[in-house]
């Protein structure tokens, strides 16, 4: 929802204070006491007006600490006169001291029940107070509206008995008087944007486009309207022109923090996650202590894969919100991430006791358990949470992979296809069902749904290999032969595609063909073989050089290497321990060979 924050512009009115004023002063001439002379009198008024004139001049001049000296002067000295009331009340007002000014303003609108200014102040405080109901009442008697003929208000308190009828749910309301206003000030543009936000909080969305498009217009300088349009498009999920009005408000207005979060929000649902970091950090330098940009940075830190960084600051905010079932969920999630499931379950349990039908939390729950290997736990979350969302796909497919995972075949196949019943773009039900169907000897049904698989994610590795083997075994070398390629060129270091491959060309008599392939096979296995020993050898001299064994830890880190030499971790790894012995100059070495080995290394595309 978008919530409207107008720019109230205090009232006051100089022409009004003197008419009431003027008057009043006479009042002070006459004694209120038997001792009270014509000279003290005289004094009084010479004063006052004095008071009046420099506190008018003050407040014109926006010196608001002079104007509020003087009108408090002048309602000492004509403590029964509305207009000095107003007056002093309106500069509490807009010194931001809501209370004290309400107490002036009261009291002038008890000594002077049509003094219009005293109302629309009153009015605007209470409005900024949250106490609705009595704004409502004092707007209706400054507009007339129980009237015949009631009169349009100026833009800004029109502004203000919107948003007091929109809290105490007169919607309707809240619209005609907006564009009442407007048929007197049509093209005032806050009145457009209050008019577009009030029908964007009620999911108005076209009508709202179409007032915040027309206040840019006329003012394409308007930050609060490229806001709230972009704000818009974002809850109406049309990313592109969402982050384009939201950049164009945080570049009108750099300093607010609303609307930068917000556009990180954009940034970050549009997957421009180094974007929306790279804003949300200058954000964080401009309001440190805000949670909620802390929490927009740790939840786009974690989309993009940077867990560690997150997890302090979902830790921070969860001890600042305690109840947030969301900041707990999303904790539990980053500590999901980094495999420590045992970490994450009790927060799951802590956000289940203030949101107990979330079924995103009984799936996120039931992936921890997943983690753990602890399969009834895991089912017993993902069946919660169908109770709540009977028709989620996803949560069918973790079902279905949780039963999969204690061989029991029947309720997995039956979960899974209604998973890619429901939801036929989600290529991971696809791609495991083909996997039971080929354990299951169902080798037609498993073929179709690897190829459905790889038509969705046709980075799939795993899948076109499984692909190729199918196909072999339906006799189809084509399509296999094809698989096989797909598979090869996503899983480079892989034997097993290129063994599959072999065994086909071996059939269609290509001898030479065959040889090739298990060739590469061989050479794949010694390189597999190979970097396992240099693993072993690496995780000993890691643990070695964390117990401060120096010597031994370098021994083992130079078996890594000789095991695996185009291993860019070991000579990483190596370099710190030769750092850490004093040997700046091989460490230089070491760290040259890792960072040159890593550029030129390839990663698999695969995710299965």
């Amino acid at each position: 929802m978008i919530v409207a924050t107008f720019s109230l512009r205090l009232l006051f009115l100089h022409a009004f204070l003197v008419a009431s004023l003027a008057p009043a002063y006479a009042q002070i001439s006459t004694p209120n006491t038997k001792d009270q002379s014509a000279s003290t009198a005289k004094s009084n008024l010479k004063a006052a007006d004095a008071a009046f004139r420099a506190g008018s001049a003050a407040y014109q001049r926006n010196d608001l600490h002079t104007a509020h000296v003087e009108f408090a002067k002048l309602v000492k000295l004509a403590p029964t006169v509305a207009a000095g009331h107003t007056a002093y009340g309106t500069v509490l007002l807009a010194e931001g001291d809501l209370r004290s000014a309400v107490t002036e303003l009261e009291l002038a609108h008890k000594l002077d029940s049509w003094d219009a200014t005293a109302i629309s102040n009153l009015g605007l405080a209470y409005t900024q107070l949250r106490d609705y109901a009595k704004a409502v009442k004092l707007f209706q008697l400054l507009s007339g509206s129980d009237t015949k003929s009631p009169q349009p208000l100026a833009p800004e308190i029109a502004i203000a008995y919107a948003t007091s009828l929109a809290a105490i749910a007169e919607i309707d309301a809240a619209r005609k008087q907006l564009e009442f206003a407007l048929t007197a000030s049509p093209d005032d543009t806050a009145l457009h944007d209050a008019l577009g936000a009030l029908l964007a909080q009620h999911e108005q969305y076209d009508q709202a486009v179409t007032q915040f498009q027309q206040a840019i217009a006329l003012d394409p300088s308007l930050a609060s309207a490229h806001f709230h349009l972009g704000s818009v498009f974002l809850n109406r999920h049309e990313l592109a022109p969402a982050v384009l009005e939201l950049t164009e408000a945080n570049t009108l207005a750099k300093q607010n923090v609303e609307y930068a979060l917000q556009l990180g929000r954009a940034l970050r649902a549009s997957h421009q996650d180094e974007a929306a970091i790279i804003l949300l950090r200058h954000t964080l330098v401009l309001a440190p202590s805000s949670l909620d940009v802390k929490y927009e940075l740790a939840l786009t830190l974690q989309a993009s894969g940077n867990v560690r960084e997150a997890l302090p600051l979902f830790q921070e905010i969860a001890t600042a919100r305690p109840q947030d079932a969301g900041v707990l969920i999303n904790l539990g999630l980053a500590h999901v991430q980094q495999g420590d499931a045992k970490g994450a379950i009790p927060l799951y349990l802590r956000a289940l006791k203030f949101d107990s039908n979330n079924a995103t939390l009984r799936e996120d729950m039931g992936v921890a358990y997943l983690q753990q290997n602890d399969l009834d736990h895991a089912i017993e979350q993902f069946r919660a949470g169908l109770a709540d969302e009977p028709d989620n796909p996803q949560l069918h497919y973790d079902l279905g992979l949780a039963f999969k995972l204690k061989d029991n075949l029947p309720p997995a196949i039956a979960e899974l296809e209604q998973a890619a019943k429901l939801d036929p773009q989600l290529p991971d039900p696809h791609y495991t069902l083909g996997v039971l169907y080929m354990q299951s000897g169902r080798f037609n049904e498993s073929q179709a749904e690897l190829e459905r698989a790889v038509a969705l994610r046709p980075e799939h590795g795993d899948a076109w290999a499984l692909l190729g083997n199918v196909c072999k075994q339906n006799e189809d070398p084509a399509k296999a032969i094809v698989a096989l390629h797909h598979a090869i060129e996503l899983l480079p270091d892989q034997p097993s595609p290129h063994i599959t491959l072999a065994a086909i060309l071996s059939q269609q008599g290509d001898t030479s063909g065959a040889a090739a392939e298990r060739k590469k096979a061989a050479d794949l296995s010694r390189v597999a073989i190979s970097r396992q020993r240099s693993n072993f050898a690496l995780d000993s001299g890691r643990l070695l050089l964390k117990r401060g064994q120096l010597s031994e830890a370098i021994g083992q880190l130079q078996t890594a290497i000789a095991a695996d030499p185009n291993y860019a971790e070991p000579h990483a790894v190596l370099a710190d321990a030769l750092a850490q012995q004093g040997n700046n100059a091989d460490a230089a070495i070491e760290r040259q060979k890792a960072q040159k080995l890593a550029q030129t290394s390839s990663t698999p595309a695969n995710h299965p």
